[in-house]
Parts: structure tokens; sequence; C-alpha cells
């Protein structure tokens, strides 16, 4: 996704023309899909991975809350293997409690929900219309963009802006099939269990966002993520 940086849009996930900021990430994904694309992002149904578990591999339990009230829990792999530097980079925001508090800030049914931005961190001061446009300073993690990983329902993928080495903080979990996306934001994790949670997630009402779609949960929609023993 192409991170809200000033801020457009976790596509990411353009620059928004009410955040005056070089730095604001837009994960607005703003490429055109077609027809085709659009019909295949409507699909919900449990993901169906492309990539086999492997052992090693790191699984991190995501709590979900809307409005206070639990959605669930969902559980993550990361693909230490595949995408070593964005599973380190993980790694060490979960252990520092990172995205506890943190919001689901734009969902967009069918293709995405997309979060983990600072602002929307409840000590960030930062009012709604900024959740999402990234914060300066925070460590950039350089690309590393798959041929053979696709975006399909419950993979997890980076956002970043325009520049393909600015993933930050902020993160996608799909909704749907989005081929457009292929080859272009770094896939590095997948959703084990807990899809109906992001299904909810997805189904929660909205109103518009920075991007300028119906994507802006009324409700904050919150997550708090522990690494699994």
């Amino acid at each position: 996704m192409t991170t809200r940086r000033a801020f457009g849009s976790v596509m990411m996930l353009t620059v928004m023309s009410f955040v005056v900021s070089s730095f604001t990430a837009s994960f607005a994904f703003a490429q055109k899909k077609t027809s085709k694309e659009k019909s295949s992002s409507t699909k919900t149904s449990s993901p169906k991975m492309t990539t086999t578990t492997a052992p090693t591999r790191p699984q991190y339990l995501m709590t979900v809350t809307s409005g206070g009230k639990a959605l669930g829990n969902v559980t993550i792999e990361i693909f230490n293997d595949l995408a070593p530097k964005h599973a380190a980079n993980f790694d060490s925001l979960v252990a520092t409690k990172f995205y506890d508090g943190t919001a689901f800030h734009r969902v967009i049914p069918g293709f995405m929900i997309q979060g983990g931005d600072p602002n929307s961190r409840p000590n960030s001061g930062k009012p709604k219309m900024f959740w999402g446009t990234g914060e300066p300073g925070l460590r950039t993690v350089p690309a590393e963009f798959s041929q053979t990983l696709r975006h399909e329902p419950g993979i997890i993928s980076a956002a970043r802006t325009a520049d393909p080495n600015s993933a930050t903080t902020q993160f996608f979990i799909c909704h749907g099939v989005a081929p457009h996306l292929d080859g272009q934001y770094s896939i590095y994790g997948r959703v084990v269990s807990g899809m109906e949670v992001v299904d909810q997630i997805a189904r929660v009402a909205c109103e518009p966002g920075g991007d300028g779609q119906i994507s802006s949960p009324i409700e904050k929609v919150e997550m708090t993520i522990v690494k699994k023993k």
C-alpha cells in the first residue's frame, strides 16, 4: 500500500490534500484495479496460502477490539525465511509493544485492512485525521519483493510510500485477492487462524477517510500483539 503521507494511504496503504508534509505516507493503493481484479477482490473466504508452514517461523497473537469491545484473536505467522528484514523489524516492534493500542485506520472490504501507524496510539496526541500519515524518523526497511508469493486473503504485507524501500511500521492484511500488488509490496507473513476476525474488521461501519473513500472506521479498531512462546 502506498503510505498516506501527505497522506493518501496500515493502498500500505498517495499524498493527501489536507496534510502538508513531505513525509506523510499514504497507503492509498492508488493503482486502478481492472474489473476482473475487482471481481476477484470480493472473495473473502479463508486464505488459500501458496506458502507452506516452516517449523522455524515465529507466530504472534493479535488481540482486536472495536469501540472497546472484543472482536477476537488472530494468529499470524511471519516469514523470517522469505522476508528476513521485514520479519526482524516486525519482531523488534512487537518486543517493545509498539503496536499495542494502534488502530486499523483504513478498511476496504474485499481488499485489505491497514494498521500499525504510531499516530493512532492512545498517547500520540494526534487527531484521527492524521492516523496513517506516519511519523518522521522511523527506521525504514528495504524492499523484499517476492516473485512467487501472492496477495490473497490473509496475507500480511508492508505498507509504504512511492519509494519501494520506505516501509516502516504500517502493514496491511489482505481481505481479498490483489494481484496488482504482487511483486510491488513486500509480503512477510500470513494469518494462520482467526480470519473470521479479519472479516469482522472488514465489516465495521466506516466514514470517509483521508483517501476520500469510506474507509475510516467510525469506532476505533484497536490491536495488541504479543509473540507466542
